[in-house]
């Protein structure tokens, strides 16, 4: 069973997860569940709200995306409606058939692509599906709310009465307004309504002159509100009508009321199931916007979260347009505690709470920003201390506090636990709370407990390096601009960078030097030799980070040359192809030709013939039978390489003709003629000589070193002696 103390959750930022997943729901009752949301105690349980997240946020990018699941919280009505002789009011009907409408939806949705949502459809199958609630519902509700008028047989004759008597009414006010109106009894407004009843609008002078109640008067009197005497017969009439409706109605309700009555339990399961999907959705929802993953669960007690994003940061950083770097870390039986150094806003709280918050997102359920191939165990336990959580109430300091929650962390600390501790050993004098975290980290390291601390002291490093499963890592930080990198490295301890940091704030050097000298000579040199292993490590990064590019560059256009090869390998046997086609039909046409010169010589046309069907014999004897198909095919392919070798033999033309053209110019400069003394050289040769001798067209060319018989056409002028 995993334990999660609160301390755990406020450490992690846990709420503010839930509250984004909250947001992000469709309905009350999901909303409020999405802020329960607490680590599962069994793996099973946890792999089905993982893999149906999962599903759920696969339904985004494929073409069959889940139906809508949102509904009213029927919640007191279903308490309501659970109590004997009550009854619901006719909305609260309409509001019960829409949920049953849209779980019977989803049922026959999952049910139908069960094969895109396994686990989402093994949640639906623990949902009975019927159409009788809707069925019932629908004979006495429209679709707007109201009762329908053949709700019962009563009903339509109660209403067909009210229509008759409601036209009575109308006419025998009208009669009424016409014929006062005509003695001019009435004010310029004519009529009005008073306690939703059709009244004239009588002078004030002429009221006992009409006949009828009066209902009201005016502000200022001059007006008196009067139902006519004829009118007021029906209205009568029309009110006991009303009361018959209103009573047909709550008879009616009653009994859809004992109808739905043995379905409580099935909407009770209604709301629990659309409300799950709800929770699921916002889960797929939220994990979009982080870009989650599903990573490994394995049995191995390993860790391997890479690229791993703090999802609030992430989400921050966005909003601002900031970057937001990713860490690796990795945890296993070989290496189970991570001590992490270096200077302070470098990020190791943040690399820190990263493990914490993304592995107790994925025991609650939550996909993580990881990459696909990350890997985590499911710890029975996550302890944290980060914070000084100075407690003002309980009147405990900062290290009194963080003495009693290490003490907590003795008693519970197992080799199922991942614990994580922010600045490790702080709070008391630096030599004594650190001997005390060394005692401490030695017995989570005895127990085999999986952890990830960051600290200052040196003492906690040097054991780090001592143990054999336990390292140290550090965050990288430029050792020009002492700007940090906001990246992880492991295996080697980080400076604290004190006294750069100091001098790069504007700290006066004189006094800094001061400060050197007030403490241990070996603490300097020993802080002094990280920076600069850290500085080394830096440099080792970037200079691996361009070997990479550059690899990563050398692949690619060896993938390109490959690719290219290919091709030209390719080329090459369809250009053989079509030579030999061509050797095969010059061949043929020699033939021809030795067999046309026979017959110009004999006239014999029976050897013509025969020696024709020869050859034509011999050649079909080659061929292979093709379909139409092929033959097309191959027709395509032997015109698009005749099209290449046209397209190559008219570029080597071209650049045959240039060749042409620049040594026709060339020949047409005037020839300079060479004498003895003249500095010449060979065409395309770089040596310079003079020439000693000339015999006929060879001049013999000393070149310093040694002389040479040249042909005179060979050599260029270079410049008279």
């Amino acid at each position: 069973m995993i334990s999660i103390t609160t301390k755990t959750l406020q450490d992690l930022e846990f709420n503010t997860v839930l509250q984004t997943v909250s947001d992000a729901c469709n309905t009350e009752i999901g909303k409020q569940k999405a802020l329960e949301i607490v680590p599962f105690n069994d793996k099973e349980n946890l792999m089905n709200a993982l893999q149906q997240t999962s599903e759920y946020l696969s339904s985004f990018t494929n073409n069959n995306a889940i139906p809508n699941h949102g509904f009213d919280n029927l919640t007191n009505d279903i308490k309501f409606l659970a109590i004997e002789d009550s009854f619901l009011e006719v909305g609260s009907f309409r509001k019960i058939a829409t949920l049953s409408e849209t779980v019977n939806v989803l049922l026959v949705f999952l049910k139908k692509f069960h094969d895109y949502y396994p686990k989402l459809n093994e949640r639906a199958t623990q949902v009975e599906y019927t159409k009788y609630i809707i069925q019932k519902i629908d004979e006495i509700v429209d679709k707007y709310g109201e009762i329908k008028d053949n709700a019962s047989p009563d009903l339509i004759n109660i209403r067909r009465d009210m229509s008759l008597v409601r036209g009575k009414v109308n006419q025998s006010f009208g009669q009424a307004m016409s014929q006062y109106n005509a003695l001019g009894y009435l004010d310029e407004i004519k009529e009005s309504f008073v306690e939703n009843r059709r009244v004239l609008a009588v002078l004030a002078m002429y009221r006992r002159k009409v006949k009828g109640s009066i209902l009201g008067s005016s502000k200022t009197g001059s007006i008196a509100y009067i139902e006519p005497e004829a009118t007021l017969r029906y209205s009568r009439e029309l009110s006991n009508l009303e009361y018959e409706e209103r009573e047909e109605i709550t008879r009616i309700l009653k009994k859809l009321s004992n109808d739905i009555r043995p379905f409580l339990e099935l909407l009770k399961q209604y709301q629990e199931f659309l409300s799950d999907i709800d929770v699921v959705a916002a889960k797929a929802k939220y994990a979009r916007k982080i870009n989650a993953v599903l990573p490994t669960i394995t049995n191995e007690k390993e860790l391997y979260f890479r690229d791993a994003f703090h999802p609030i940061l992430y989400l921050n950083n966005l909003e601002k347009k900031e970057k937001t770097y990713p860490q690796t870390i990795e945890l296993n039986n070989e290496n189970r505690i991570i001590v992490i150094s270096g200077p302070n806003a470098g990020g190791k709280t943040i690399s820190l709470k990263t493990v914490g918050l993304l592995q107790l997102m994925l025991q609650c359920g939550i996909l993580i920003p990881v990459h696909e191939r990350s890997k985590t165990f499911l710890f029975d336990r996550i302890l944290t201390d980060i914070g000084d959580n100075q407690s003002i109430e309980n009147h405990l300091s900062t290290y009194s506090y963080r003495l009693k929650n290490m003490n907590y962390f003795l008693k519970k600390c197992n080799a199922k636990t991942l614990f994580l501790i922010d600045e490790f050993g702080t709070g008391s004098d630096p030599e004594l709370g650190g001997a005390l975290a060394e005692i401490f980290l030695e017995e989570f390291y005895h127990r085999e407990a999986y952890g990830i601390i960051t600290t200052h002291y040196s003492n906690l490093k040097i054991l780090a390096n001592e143990l054999a499963f336990a390292s140290n890592a550090n965050m990288l930080f430029d050792e020009k601009s002492l700007e940090p990198m906001y990246k992880l490295i492991l295996g080697q301890a980080g400076s604290s960078f004190t006294f750069e940091v100091a001098q790069k704030n504007g700290i006066p050097y004189g006094l800094i030097n001061r400060a050197k000298k007030k403490i241990e000579v070996g603490k300097v040199r020993f802080d002094k030799t990280i920076a600069t292993l850290q500085k080394e490590r830096t440099k080792l990064e970037k200079t691996s980070q361009i070997l990479k590019e550059e690899e990563t560059k050398a692949r690619e256009e060896g993938k390109k040359m490959e690719t290219i090869n290919i091709k030209i390998q390719d080329k090459l046997e369809r250009y053989q192809e079509l030579y030999d086609a061509n050797q095969r039909l010059i061949y043929m046409g020699q033939k021809i030709d030795d067999i046309a010169e026979k017959y110009f010589n004999n006239k014999d046309k029976k050897v013509l013939i025969g020696e024709f069907l020869k050859i034509v014999e011999i050649e079909n004897s080659k061929r292979k039978k093709a379909t139409a198909k092929e033959r097309v095919e191959k027709e395509i392919i032997k015109k698009k390489v005749i099209e290449e070798v046209h397209v190559k033999v008219e570029e080597i033309r071209e650049v045959k003709k240039e060749k042409k053209k620049a040594q026709k110019i060339e020949s047409e400069k005037p020839k300079i003629t060479l004498k003895v003394g003249d500095r010449v050289r060979m065409f395309d040769g770089k040596a310079v000589g003079t020439i000693d001798k000339i015999e006929k067209n060879k001049a013999v060319v000393n070149y310093g070193v040694f002389t040479s018989k040249v042909n005179l056409e060979q050599l260029e002028y270079v410049q008279a002696k």
